[in-house]
This record gives C-alpha cells, structure tokens and sequence, in this order.
C-alpha cells in the first residue's frame, strides 16, 4: 500500500461531474431516516470488508466522536457474536455484508426478512442506498489512495 500525498489520480478533478454527483448522493443519504450513528457503523464495516483504509479512518473517527464505545468498535467484525450490537444493529449489518459481498450472490431472503421487524420499507431503501454509496466510496478510496487527513 502506498503512502504518497497525493491519489494515483486526481479522480476529483479528472471525473469532476460524477464525484459532484456521488457527493449529492452521499448528502442525501446522510439525511435519510438512518440514524447517524447506524450508518456510521454500517459505513465502517462495509469499509473494513472493502479494505478502504481512507474510509475506516472517517468512519471510525466519527463514532469515536460520536462516543461509541471502543469495545464496540473493537469487536465490530465479529458483530455477529458480540454482545454490544442490537437487534436492530445486527440487521443492518448483515444486510450491509449481504449487498457488499454480491460474489456470494444475491442477498438471502433470510437477511432481508431480517429487516422486516426493524426497517420499514423507506428504511430498508434508505439503508441500501447507504451501503451502495459507501461501496462507491470505497473502490474510489481502496483504488485511487487518497492520503488519510
């Protein structure tokens, strides 16, 4: 992995219209039903799958911030056997691995039933659209190597 200053493109200015495009889309999923700090542990994980080191920084960053727990954050890739995720959580999280690991397949009609009795329906679009567009972000930051703030 590399260290430089710069990305290996500056994707930025070079594809200037579609990362104006992303950032609106990023914007408004920010302002959907999601709370704050649900997204950011779903962004923080699907980051952690993609291996986006500039993203796991922001993500990680914002909960810390946010006052999550550091045991929490510790154990966020074993989600599925520790004790700090909620109900609610655990189905968010396993719908996001689910949509970020599409090699595996089409998502589980299991993983989206587990939706059902925590999302509705704007909720489960809502949280799609989250796990789509931190995918984007991460290809653009595993890809091109933005340097870490």
């Amino acid at each position: 992995m590399s260290a430089a200053a710069s990305p290996r493109v500056a994707y930025t200015r070079l594809a200037a219209d579609a990362f104006k495009g992303l950032l609106a889309t990023s914007k408004a999923v920010h302002d959907s039903s999601l709370e704050h700090d649900l997204m950011e542990l779903v962004f923080l994980r699907v980051s952690q799958i993609n291996g986006c080191g500039y993203c796991m920084d922001m993500h990680g960053t914002a909960l810390r911030k946010a006052g999550i727990e550091p045991r929490k954050l510790d154990t966020l890739p074993a989600w599925h056997e520790s004790r700090f995720f909620d109900a609610r959580e655990r189905a968010a999280l396993g719908w996001a691995e689910a949509l970020t690991r599409l090699p595996d397949g089409a998502p589980s009609d299991a993983a989206f039933e587990a939706l059902a009795p925590h999302f509705d329906e704007k909720g489960i679009s809502d949280l799609s659209m989250a796990v789509a567009v931190i995918n984007a972000w991460n290809r653009l930051g595993a890809g091109l190597l933005p340097p870490l703030p």
